[in-house]
Parts: structure tokens; C-alpha cells; sequence
């Protein structure tokens, strides 16, 4: 007899926990997402320029690529001051490895160095004249040309606010043809955001002997947002 109390309660403990453990009706909802694009004039431009050299040696091509880096840099400072932020971001002195034409062991011919120099200036407009400058003066590479904007971050935001305003109007709109209305959000997700910055790939320095400088054309940097909205609605 006990038994039996004993497994009448356990069932009917069984089946309270069941109910408690029954999902809740689901509030019904609206998921939107908003996009912007805002764009503003770079501020800043940052260019990448090479000194490759070459010597029977390694110390003799270390010491040339020295010489001609010194040379450049000199020239920047003497024409920029401290408006150009100098900075290098890469240097190497590698073999250069000459193949028998019949095979065999390849040979070394003799060393490159090479050096990069990354050059940083605000006053943007004077990114052509920074190129022929350093062509002028001993470099042998433009690498790259980039514009960018110092602070990106406040950029972000407004299209990230602009993104939500839109995202709202969307399940407003939404809300507003069915006969309902937004009752609150229940959740906000950040989508991907990018960052379009102009981005020129540049090779051997152009118009190295003529007094026409090199044209360049900054164009704008563009922040791209996205924002995904969850709202509550009800009659």
C-alpha cells in the first residue's frame, strides 16, 4: 500500500513538472535590419615607399640602400617637417640565386636590400608632390597610395545610428499596415560593418624628370552599417 501512495505521487509530481515545463506562447514579433553608407573626405594619406639596391655582398647592398634610404628621408623631412610622420615598416637583404642553365646547385649572384618606408601626412594635398619627391630623391618603389580618415570610429557610429533609425521605420511601417503597433524591442544585433578607404597601387615613380606633378585624386572614404531589429507587437 505504500508502494503504491509512493508512485501515485510521483506521477502526479511527474506530470506538475511536465505543465511547469511547457513553453509560453510566443510574443509575436518583427525582424528588420537597416543599412547606411556615409562617406567623408579623407584627412589623411599614407604612402608606402621602397629603396632596392643591389651589391656583390650583403654588406655592400646594406650599405647602398642605407646611403639612398638616408637620402630620401632627408629630402622628406627638409620638405615636410614634422607635417610627414615617418615610419619604417619593412627591410630585408636577401641572395639573389643564379641556375645553371645545364642544372646543378644554383648559385648565388649577388644580394638585394630593400626597405620600405611608410609615410604619413595630413595635408593630403600634398601626396603628389611627397611621390615625386621620393622618386626624385633616391626611392625606386611607390608601393601604394591610401587615404584614410584619423578618426574612423565617430564615422562608424553615425552610420550605425542611422542604420538603427531605419531598421525602426522598417517594422513600424510593417507594424502600421497590419493594424498593429510596436509594443519594444527585444533585441538589436550589429551586423558586418567595412570601411571603403581609396586605395591606389602604384609602381616606379612617374614623371621623375619633369616639373609636372604627379596628379592624384583623393576621393572619399565610405563606412558601410548594418543593424538587425527584433520589436514586440500587439494589437
Amino acid at each position: 500500500m505504500v508502494w503504491r501512495v509512493l508512485t501515485c505521487l510521483a506521477l502526479v509530481s511527474a506530470c506538475s513538472s511536465a505543465q511547469d515545463q511547457e513553453p509560453k506562447p510566443a510574443r509575436p514579433f518583427i525582424r528588420t535590419s537597416g543599412e547606411a553608407t556615409i562617406s567623408a573626405k579623407p584627412d589623411q594619406a599614407t604612402v608606402n615607399i621602397g629603396v632596392v639596391t643591389q651589391g656583390q655582398t650583403a654588406q655592400a647592398a646594406a650599405a647602398q640602400n642605407a646611403k639612398q634610404l638616408d637620402a630620401v628621408v632627408n629630402e622628406i623631412r627638409k620638405a615636410f617637417g614634422s607635417a610627414a610622420e615617418l615610419k619604417t615598416i619593412g627591410y630585408s637583404v636577401n641572395p639573389n640565386y643564379r641556375y645553371p642553365k645545364q642544372g646543378g646547385q644554383p648559385e648565388i649572384s649577388d644580394y638585394i636590400a630593400t626597405d620600405v618606408l611608410q609615410v604619413r601626412m595630413t595635408d593630403i594635398a600634398q601626396a603628389g608632390k611627397l611621390v615625386d619627391l621620393a622618386a626624385q630623391s633616391g626611392a625606386n618603389t611607390i608601393q601604394s597610395l591610401q587615404y584614410s580618415l584619423k578618426e574612423e570610429s565617430a564615422l562608424h557610429g553615425q552610420a550605425l545610428r542611422e542604420a538603427a533609425v531605419i531598421a525602426r521605420a522598417k517594422a513600424e511601417a510593417i507594424a502600421g499596415a497590419l493594424g498593429l503597433k510596436v509594443e519594444r524591442v527585444l533585441s538589436v544585433e550589429e551586423g558586418s560593418s567595412n570601411v571603403i578607404r581609396p586605395f591606389r597601387a602604384m609602381g616606379l615613380a612617374a614623371k621623375v624628370e619633369t616639373a609636372t606633378p604627379t596628379p592624384l585624386e583623393s576621393g572619399s572614404v565610405e563606412v558601410h552599417a548594418n543593424v538587425t531589429l527584433t520589436v514586440e507587437i500587439a494589437q
